[in-house]
């Protein structure tokens, strides 16, 4: 934990330093060295923070394969039900490159082919799943791309489910990084991608049919928790890889990386040893000079040397806002280098709201969007007050 000197600013936004008793060193202009890879575009991300810790030619467009399951695969779970059954149409029996092998007229619940098109990368099963739950593989594009706007990929776009080649089909690692983050903050998503072997019944035989995870990274690096592969002619050798190690979850993205395996666990090395999570601040900590505390612990990935570039800000509430009536005081933001890194609640002294049990943000892509979520929540929250007042003339 690290506090700065305290400054004022004007009205309710006031600069906030942190206080330690343990001074740490300035950020040093050398960065750290760079992180070979052979691929062409690479990307590392912090999933919790969104932050993104290394990357080279991140923001090229590139045909990216079968990575773009990844937002079939959290598309269909945000849009879909679980349990529904998935009937395969003509569309998908037979589509060419990998398959679960699915006949014309077969039923499986989504979850069951969601774990199909992970695992063994069924471009059947992306069709099939696209036609349920988007209406038509073209309804299910659009959703698609409507949610690489919503999350900022900039330099994403695409045109079916499954990563064939097709022109104006593209993404870039950094963009992926940032949609892997995003998608693995749902449980569901997770789940599925962690999964070694999965067993599915088989309508067709006695036996039950099995997945066996294409992801060797699960096998052969410490604390692999997903997420995907992919390889087209043009698209060459592409990966997604996650681990986490002391409660850190990072993700890697190689795109026409030869020697893609070797590279992620180096990338994924260089993360955890250069950027592990520090302790901002802890849940219940006082601020110096007001009658307030820190709400929940925050914790930031940062290499050693950036430790002092961290800055805060607390912004405090009218006390005639919803949010100061259950309890909130404010809100300690934090940035470095001009950009906010993420913000925290704060509460009175002795609030029982201390008491509570921290959550974390689930399907979101950073704190700031945490906040953002929020934010709307407190100002609808208190749309809904001025109108029972208004109505009821209090």
């Amino acid at each position: 934990m690290f506090w700065n000197k305290l400054q004022r600013n004007a009205a309710l936004v006031l600069l906030v330093a942190l206080l330690t008793g343990t001074s740490l060193a300035s950020r040093a202009e050398a960065a750290p060295d760079p992180l070979y890879t052979n691929a062409r575009a690479s990307a590392l991300i912090d999933v919790k923070s969104g932050r993104i810790l290394y990357s080279s030619n991140g923001d090229v467009s590139m045909r990216i394969a079968s990575l773009t399951k990844i937002m079939t695969a959290i598309v269909a779970i945000e849009h879909g039900h679980l349990t529904d059954m998935v009937k395969t149409g003509k569309r998908a029996v037979g589509k060419e490159g990998s398959s679960i092998y699915l006949r014309l007229g077969e039923e499986m619940s989504l979850l069951n082919m969601l774990y199909g098109l992970m695992l063994r990368s069924g471009n059947d099963a992306a069709t099939a799943i696209a036609e349920h739950v988007g209406g038509s593989e073209e309804g299910f594009v659009h959703l698609m791309n409507e949610k690489a706007s919503f999350l900022g990929l900039a330099h994403t776009q695409f045109k079916n489910p499954h990563g064939l080649d097709d022109e104006g089909h593209y993404s870039s690692a950094n963009d992926l990084a940032r949609l892997t983050a995003y998608s693995l903050k749902n449980e569901v998503f997770a789940e599925i991608v962690k999964t070694r072997v999965k067993k599915v019944p088989n309508p067709h035989e006695k036996w039950d049919y099995s997945y066996t995870n294409k992801n060797k990274m699960l096998a052969m690096y410490e604390g692999a928790d997903g997420v995907k592969t992919g390889y087209t002619k043009k698209a060459l050798r592409c990966l997604v890889s996650s681990a986490t190690r002391n409660g850190q979850q990072l993700a890697a993205v190689t795109i026409n990386d030869r020697d893609d395996w070797a590279d992620h666990r180096k990338m994924l090395d260089w993360g955890f040893a250069h950027y592990p999570l520090k302790q901002v601040a802890a849940k219940g900590q006082a601020i110096a000079g007001y009658p307030y505390v820190v709400g929940r612990e925050f914790n930031y990935p940062l290499e050693s040397q950036e430790e002092g570039a961290v800055q805060s800000k607390l912004v405090l509430y009218d006390a005639a806002t919803m949010r100061y009536a259950f309890g909130e005081r404010g809100l300690l933001e934090w940035y470095m280098n001009g950009h906010r890194i993420g913000a925290v609640p704060v509460y009175d002294t002795g609030s029982s709201r201390l008491s509570l049990p921290e959550t974390t943000p689930k399907s979101l892509s950073s704190w700031a969007e945490f906040e953002k979520a929020s934010k709307q929540e407190a100002d609808l929250a208190d749309s809904i007050g001025k109108a029972l007042g208004a109505l009821f003339g209090t």
